[in-house]
Formats: structure tokens, sequence, C-alpha cells
């Protein structure tokens, strides 16, 4: 069972897609911890770390998640926390997911371009992978 860590950061209120997320990850066997709205990605660092995360799911609506995901990133090495995957998903422009995965980004996920079996599938096969 891995323990995975779902938040939304800064001032985007809308948090349906990562509940039903959050949910779809329980349902797989996974434990999560929905940190809630409004959380700085420094709050979002110190629940991992504190939680013994192995996983990070950002959901970004606001059109700040360069900004978010490269901070995030850049806290979790400061901690020493690299180890913590980070995934991800909202409105999010085609061009700018190669750019996240190269800063570290493990794989993001667009509105209706995935369900959540696609979502928790491919947890669950990065981590068989990761521990092969």
């Amino acid at each position: 069972m891995l323990r995975i860590v779902v938040a939304k950061p800064g001032l985007d209120g809308h948090d349906r897609g990562a509940k039903v997320v959050a949910r779809a990850l329980r349902d797989a066997g996974h434990e999560v911890i929905y940190t809630g709205l409004h959380q700085t990605p420094e709050q979002i660092v110190e629940t991992a770390i504190q939680e013994d995360a192995d996983a990070i799911g950002l959901s970004v609506l606001s059109g700040a998640h360069m900004t978010l995901f490269r901070k995030l990133i850049d806290l979790l090495a400061e901690r020493d926390a690299s180890d913590i995957v980070v995934f991800g998903g909202g409105i999010i422009p085609e061009e700018d997911i190669p750019v996240l995965q190269e800063m570290g980004v493990a794989r993001i996920f667009t509105p209706g371009a995935a369900t959540t079996g696609e979502i928790t599938g491919w947890v669950a096969e990065h981590f068989s992978e990761q521990s092969a």
C-alpha cells in the first residue's frame, strides 16, 4: 500500500477533481491524505514528509502550474525528499507537459484525457517498476 498526499495548492477553490482522484486512489488500496484547499507548496511538502508519503498528487487549475510544481520540486530537494514522486493534473497546456517532466514531475493528467482508472493504473505500474 502506498501513502499518497493529494493537494490543492494556491487560491483555486475547485477541488472536485482532486477529491475524485483521492477517492479512486483510496479505493485502489492506497492510503490517501487529502490536504484540503489553499495549501502552500511548503505546507504540502511538510505534510508529505511528516506522513512519510511515497507520492504527491497535485491538482492545479489556476494557471500557476509551472511556478507551483517548480517550487514543490525545489522544496523536496531542499528537504532531501526528492524520492517522493510528484504527479499532477489540471488545466495544463500540452506544451507545458514536457517542461514539467524535465523539472521532475513524473506524470501529468489532463481533464478528459485520463480516467481515474488510468490514474490508479499508472500509480500501480510506476511504483511496481520502481521496486523492481
